[in-house]
């Protein structure tokens, strides 16, 4: 997904370019309103912000409005930024995490099975739409877990995290995310019977 944000001013010559700087040197700027380094931040991260946002609620409009209101934030509460205190992924994560659990404690008439698998460009033979479908059903599977352990699951499996990051993110303990992962898992293995070894091989591919 892309955002528009409009650069501050031309660059001095000479100047280093933000987009070879670290996160932290770029928040250090945006405490000082620099939009190019807020703009290099949001360039960086708002897809991935946008996929879990995804993930967390199936539904595109509203994943979209997430990452669009998470990377939002991290420009209104620039000031409030301590260096070192945690990685920027790390902080926008969390943000994206509570907005979609707040979210999904909200009515809604949307049905979340309805929402379209993204498109391959591969041609349709068994074995691949056999994949799709146990694909389809591990993601259904995911949406029905409870809110904490369906974003614990998402963290460590389609983020790639380590537990002590998503605990960080989570508001937890590590040992109280390594018990999330364990239930996560138990109940995607009650829900995908008669596919364990698809849905292992689905996890390690991601």
């Amino acid at each position: 997904m892309t955002m528009m944000i409009r650069s501050t001013g031309s660059r001095k010559e000479g100047a280093v370019p933000p987009e070879s700087l670290d996160d932290e040197i770029l928040l250090a700027r945006m405490k000082l309103d620099d939009g190019d380094a807020y703009r290099v931040l949001v360039e960086r991260h708002v897809d991935r912000a946008y996929a879990l946002a995804l993930r967390m609620l199936r539904n595109v409009a509203d994943a979209e409005d997430v990452a669009q209101e998470s990377m939002v934030k991290a420009w209104t509460h620039r000031q409030s930024w301590e260096p070192g205190r945690a990685r920027f992924s790390t902080w926008l994560y969390r943000v994206v995490v509570n907005r979609c659990i707040d979210l999904r404690r909200l009515p809604s008439n949307a049905n979340i099975d309805d929402v379209p698998e993204p498109a391959e460009d591969i041609p349709d033979t068994t074995e691949t739409l056999y994949r799709r479908e146990v694909y389809s059903r591990l993601e259904r599977a995911i949406g029905k877990l409870p809110d904490q352990q369906r974003a614990a699951v998402t963290l460590a499996y389609f983020e790639d995290l380590g537990n002590g990051e998503i605990a960080q993110i989570l508001g937890t303990t590590i040992s109280a995310v390594e018990s999330l992962l364990k239930r996560g898992r138990q109940g995607l293995r009650h829900a995908l019977r008669g596919s364990e070894s698809e849905f292992r091989q689905l996890l390690a591919e991601e």
